[in-house]
C-alpha cells in the first residue's frame, strides 16, 4: 500500500484515479446485462449491444424505460415473440435484418416499426421482400389544374369527384355488357340484302354499322372515355409520368380499338380494303376491348391490391411457371412411352401429351385424354401428385404478399377516418390533445403514428421518475 505524504502530489494523482474509475464504471455499465421479456419469453443481452442503435426503442434509454418493470427488474413488451429473434439479431449483427420464415410479412413489418428501426433498414427490407415503395404523389402547381386533377384522379377528395367516379364505373360496366351482348346469336345474324346493280350475281351486303344500336351505345361510352382521358392528360403534373402509369395505358387500350374499327369499317364500305383481311383484324381489335374491365381497377381497391400482389410476386410466379414447364415435359414424355404400344391411345406424340400434362398437374382433368395402360395410369398418378406439390410451394409467399397489401390498405383507410374525427370539433380536449389537433393537418400515416407516440410518451411522464428512483434504491 503506497502512502502519498505530499498534499500537492495527492491533488495531482486524484484526477487520474478518478478518470480510471469513470472508465471502469462506464465499461461495467456497457457490459451490464439486461433482461427483455417478450410476452413471457425472456431474452438476455448486454446494454452495449442495444446502444449500437441509439435512436431505436431498445437503444434509447428514455424510450426503453417506459417498458421497465421494477418488480422483476426487466423490460416487458407485449409483442410478437417469433419476430423478436430477428430484431435482437439486428442489434447483435450490427444492422442485418432477416425475417423469420414463420412470421408473415405484414406482422414483421409492424414489429420493426414498433421498435422504431432505422428508415433505411425498413426500405431495404421492403426491397428484399419485393414490396413496392409508397411513393409521393405530385400535384400540379396551377390551381385550376390542381382542382381538375383532384376531380378526375382522386374520387375521395370531394363529392363531385365521387360522382364522376360513379359515372365512370357505370359507363365501364355498360361497355362491358354491350361487348358481351353483341356476341349473342340473335344479334350476330346479319340479314343479306341483294344488290344486283353492282354485280350480275346476287351478293349479300351487310347493313351499315353506324345504324346499329350497339354501335351507338359504344360511341357514347367512347365519348365519355375520351373526355375523361383528355381532362386527366391536360391536368396531370407530368406528361412523361402520365404515360408511364399502367392505368393510363389501359385507358389508351380501351379507347384505341374503337377508332381503329371505325376506320376499317369506313374503308370497307368504300371498297378500299379486302374483306377477309379486315375481318381478321377486326376480330383481334374487338378482342382487345375486353381489357376495358381493367379500368375498374382505378376505382376498385380490390383490383389494385391484386395488381400489387402480382407485381410483388413476379419471382414466385416465374418459379411456378418454371416448375410446371419441367413437370409438363417430364410427364408428357413418360406417358407417351408408357402408352406407345397401345393402338387406341390418344397420345400420338410428346407435344400432343403436353395438354394432358398441363390439365393433370393443375388438377383440372378434362378427360379428353387419359391413359389406358397400367404404366400410363401410374405416370398419371405421379403427375397429379407432383402438380399439387408444385403449385402449393410458391402459393404461401403470394398469399403473404396479398395479406401485406390488404392490411396496409385497411390501415390507410382507418388512419384517414381517425384523422378526420380528430380534426373535428372536440368539446373537451384532454391533456396534450390541443397540440396534436393543431399539428394534425396531413393524411400521412407516418405523422399519425408520431402523434400517437407523443401522446403515449406524455401519459408516461408521471411514471418515469418513480421507476428511476426505484432502480436507484435497488442499486444502493
Amino acid at each position: 500500500m503506497t502512502v502519498v505524504e505530499n498534499h500537492e502530489e495527492t491533488v495531482a494523482v486524484t484526477p487520474l484515479l478518478q478518470d480510471a474509475a469513470d472508465v471502469e464504471s462506464a465499461d461495467q455499465e456497457c457490459s451490464e446485462r439486461v433482461v427483455i421479456n417478450i410476452s413471457g419469453l425472456r431474452f438476455e443481452t448486454q446494454l452495449k449491444t442495444l446502444s449500437r442503435f441509439p435512436t431505436t426503442v431498445l437503444g434509447d434509454p428514455r424510450k426503453r424505460m417506459r417498458f421497465f418493470d421494477p418488480l422483476r427488474n426487466e423490460y416487458f413488451f407485449d409483442r410478437n415473440r417469433p419476430s423478436f429473434d430477428a430484431i435482437l439479431y439486428y442489434y447483435q449483427s450490427g444492422g442485418r435484418l432477416r425475417r423469420p420464415v414463420s412470421v408473415p410479412v405484414d406482422i414483421f413489418l409492424e414489429e420493426i416499426k414498433f421498435y422504431e428501426l432505422e428508415e433505411e433498414t425498413i426500405e431495404l427490407f421492403k426491397e428484399d421482400e419485393g414490396l413496392a415503395r409508397e411513393e409521393d404523389r405530385p400535384m400540379p402547381s396551377n390551381e385550376f389544374q390542381h382542382q381538375l386533377w383532384l376531380l378526375f384522379e382522386y374520387p375521395e377528395s370531394s363529392g363531385p369527384a365521387r360522382m364522376i367516379a360513379i359515372v365512370s364505373v357505370m359507363v365501364i360496366l355498360i361497355s362491358i355488357v354491350i361487348f358481351c351482348l353483341e356476341t349473342l346469336p340473335e344479334f350476330r345474324e346479319v340479314p343479306a340484302v341483294h344488290d344486283n346493280q353492282v354485280n350480275a350475281s346476287a351478293q349479300g351486303k351487310a347493313p351499315s354499322p353506324f345504324t346499329d344500336p350497339f354501335f351507338m351505345v359504344e360511341t357514347l361510352c367512347i365519348v365519355w372515355f375520351s373526355f375523361e382521358f383528355t381532362m386527366r392528360f391536360l391536368s396531370c403534373p407530368s406528361k412523361a409520368a402520365f404515360f408511364k402509369n399502367m392505368m393510363n395505358l389501359i385507358d389508351v387500350i380501351a379507347i384505341a380499338p374503337y377508332f381503329i374499327t371505325l376506320g376499317l369499317d369506313l374503308a370497307e364500305h368504300q371498297g378500299s380494303s379486302q374483306q377477309a383481311a379486315s375481318l381478321a383484324i377486326l376480330r383481334v381489335i374487338r378482342l382487345v376491348r375486353v381489357f376495358r374491365i381493367f379500368k375498374l381497377s382505378r376505382h376498385s381497391k380490390g383490383l389494385q391490391i391484386l395488381g400489387q400482389t402480382l407485381h410483388a410476386s413476379l419471382r414466385e410466379l416465374g418459379l411456378l411457371i418454371f416448375f410446371l414447364l419441367i413437370g409438363v415435359i417430364l410427364f408428357s414424355s413418360s406417358v407417351y412411352f408408357a402408352e406407345v404400344d397401345d393402338p387406341e391411345s390418344g397420345f400420338t406424340s410428346i407435344p400432343d401429351a403436353f395438354w394432358w400434362a398441363v390439365v393433370t398437374m393443375t388438377t383440372v382433368g378434362y378427360g379428353d385424354m387419359y391413359p389406358s395402360t397400367i404404366g400410363g395410369k401410374f405416370v398419371g398418378s405421379l403427375c397429379a401428385i407432383a402438380g399439387v406439390l408444385t403449385i402449393a410451394l410458391p402459393v404461401p409467399v403470394i398469399v403473404s404478399n396479398f395479406n401485406y397489401f390488404y392490411h396496409r390498405e385497411n390501415e390507410q383507410e382507418e388512419n384517414l377516418q381517425y384523422v378526420h374525427v380528430t380534426c373535428g370539433n372536440q368539446p373537451h380536449p384532454s391533456f396534450g390533445e390541443s397540440d396534436s389537433i393543431k399539428s394534425n393537418q396531413s393524411f400521412s400515416k407516418t405523422e399519425s403514428y408520431q402523434e400517437s407516440d407523443d401522446l403515449e410518451a406524455l401519459t408516461h411522464l408521471h411514471v418515469t421518475p418513480v421507476e428511476t428512483y426505484t432502480v436507484k434504491l435497488t442499486d444502493v
